[in-house]
């Protein structure tokens, strides 16, 4: 039976090593922040996942705290992912938005064009 115990007592110690996840931290801090500062906070489609990749952070930090070091991890993995799915969501707001206004200002020009004669 000792010899079953030794292993078990080798890989109970090697979980406990799990680095802090600081890299991972600032990745997750600076992808949020680049959705915030383009206002992913504002857009309907993008609101949830900026609020959830600020929760998980925080409770990422409540995990490092207490030394839980691969939830952590985990978490600001999942942070970082929100942060950029709420990114991209608004960058493609923005997109439809300057699709529109071209779009009707195609349209604005095409009835100045016809108005002027300019249109065969």
């Amino acid at each position: 039976m000792a010899w079953f115990a030794l292993p078990v007592a080798l890989c109970a110690g090697c979980g406990a090593s799990f680095p802090v996840p600081t890299q991972r931290m600032a990745d997750a801090e600076s992808a949020n922040r680049s959705a915030l500062e383009l206002g992913a906070e504002h857009q309907p489609a993008a609101q949830l996942h900026v609020k959830l990749a600020q929760e998980q952070m925080a409770q990422a930090k409540v995990h490092m705290t207490a030394g839980e070091n691969q939830v952590a991890d985990s978490l600001l993995v999942r942070s970082k992912a929100d942060s950029e799915l709420a990114l991209a969501l608004a960058r493609e707001q923005g997109a439809i938005v300057a699709v529109q206004q071209a779009t009707e200002k195609s349209r604005a020009t095409a009835v100045t064009n016809a108005a002027l004669g300019a249109v065969k």
